[in-house]
């Protein structure tokens, strides 16, 4: 017999191994001051590029405003109780009313967590005859609800078409032999690399296979389409997903999540998500704020339109001097390097102290083998300027990786250009 402990302490897991030499800079670092482009890390001022808080109303004075009377009224408690029990209140139903118009569906569901939320709508939608079908580069909320699924799943090769068309060919076969249905899941804007889910092109495949469409908006909703009720309002096709999510933790700068569909499947899913009837109804500063968020969505078109001018600034910018990024048609900005997981190290190291620049950097087994991903997260509180610094930085940490400088040095907060 194995104990249990003493696994978890020889093996840390994919993450946990590099725990000892990356915590506290690479692993879990500590942000500090206002949530603005430029915080504080490792005792210095940073030009930050790794919150997506994508509309800049983190800060807002409303939204602060809004926050703060909500919690002094009402405290951090209220309501106490799942929504089922006793945690329902009209300003949560108003919030579902306002949402649901915002996104153009009938009804909508607020959530107290995104995560949990996604899980739960998985597990709540499907029955055992049920056939999934999904792309491979769902968010990991995603993946957690198909474990639960006890059918079958097919998966198919991200953004892939074709492929698409033979996994429902597979999935209508086995639907209509165990009296089962079909549920496609991909997302709006996908979180790591930036591009869209071809909402399009899935949709119109309806018309040859039978199944419902459910999207992971949580990076598009406030950043896509013409009003920022995202990626389905800037395809056009937002009447034929048949179930929308999102969560407040981007755009809305937040806490939270919703589910919108039509009237019988919201019902339906109100009463069967385990992670909302057995845990408790989001706070009432939570739902405040985030009616003063949307407002300020709708009525302040200007937030989205200066977050894409930066977006435009930042990726032209950095495709005008040669960076890979990758096929992103949405404001998250993936810049790829060849080099390996040392070299990526150093690159952050000398990019943090001594450029102060702070962003993410994605390595193997999420990218490939000897790519490295440095993940720029623009916002409407960012400046001409910071774009501007940071190409000028990028671009010396480029000559620098191309010149073998970060293979043949360990860092020690110096400069090596």
């Amino acid at each position: 017999m194995v104990d249990i402990f003493e696994r978890l302490k020889a093996s840390k897991g994919p993450l946990g191994q590099y725990q000892q030499k990356s915590d506290g800079y690479f692993m879990f670092p500590e942000l500090e001051g206002e949530i603005a482009p430029r915080m504080r890390f490792n005792g210095q001022e940073v030009l930050t590029w790794s919150l997506n808080n994508y509309l800049g109303l983190a800060n807002h004075p409303e939204v602060r405003k809004a926050d703060a009377e909500a919690a002094a009224q009402y405290g951090m408690a209220y309501p106490m109780g799942a929504r089922m029990m006793s945690g329902e209140t009209k300003y949560h139903k108003e919030l579902e009313q306002r949402l649901a118009r915002f996104v153009h569906k009938p009804t909508a569901y607020v959530l107290n967590y995104g995560y949990q939320g996604m899980v739960s709508i998985i597990d709540s939608l499907l029955s055992r005859n049920d056939v999934v079908v999904y792309d491979s580069e769902s968010h990991a909320c995603i993946l957690d609800g198909l474990r639960l699924h006890m059918g079958k799943r097919f998966v198919f090769p991200h953004n892939d078409m074709d492929n698409l068309k033979k996994q429902l060919e597979r999935a209508t076969t086995l639907a209509d032999g165990q009296d089962g249905g079909i549920l496609v899941i991909t997302e709006g804007v996908f979180g790591m690399a930036g591009d869209l889910g071809k909402l399009n092109e899935i949709v119109k495949l309806k018309k040859k296979y039978n199944f419902r469409l459910l999207v992971d908006d949580a990076h598009g909703f406030g950043t896509m389409g013409d009003t920022g009720s995202g990626t389905g309002e800037y395809f056009g096709v937002q009447d034929q997903i048949d179930v929308y999510f999102s969560t407040f933790a981007k755009s809305m700068a937040g806490i939270g999540a919703f589910v919108a569909s039509e009237k019988d499947i919201v019902d339906n899913l109100r009463c069967n998500m385990r992670s909302q009837i057995f845990a408790k109804s989001l706070p009432m500063p939570m739902v405040f704020g985030a009616l003063k968020r949307l407002e300020i969505i709708q009525e302040h078109p200007e937030h989205k339109e200066n977050l894409w001018k930066i977006t435009r600034a930042l990726q032209e910018g950095l495709r005008k001097d040669g960076f890979n990024i990758g096929n992103t048609q949405s404001p998250v900005t993936p810049v790829y390097f060849s080099g390996s997981v040392a070299e990526g190290t150093n690159i952050v190291i000398d990019l943090r102290e001594n450029y102060h620049i702070f962003c993410s950097i994605v390595v193997y087994p999420v990218v490939p083998k000897d790519v490295l991903m440095l993940r720029l997260i623009p916002t409407a509180s960012h400046t001409l300027q910071d774009v501007e610094e940071t190409i000028a930085a990028f671009r010396i940490i480029k000559e620098n990786l191309e010149a073998g400088k970060y293979d043949t040095v360990e860092m020690q907060s110096m400069k090596i250009g």
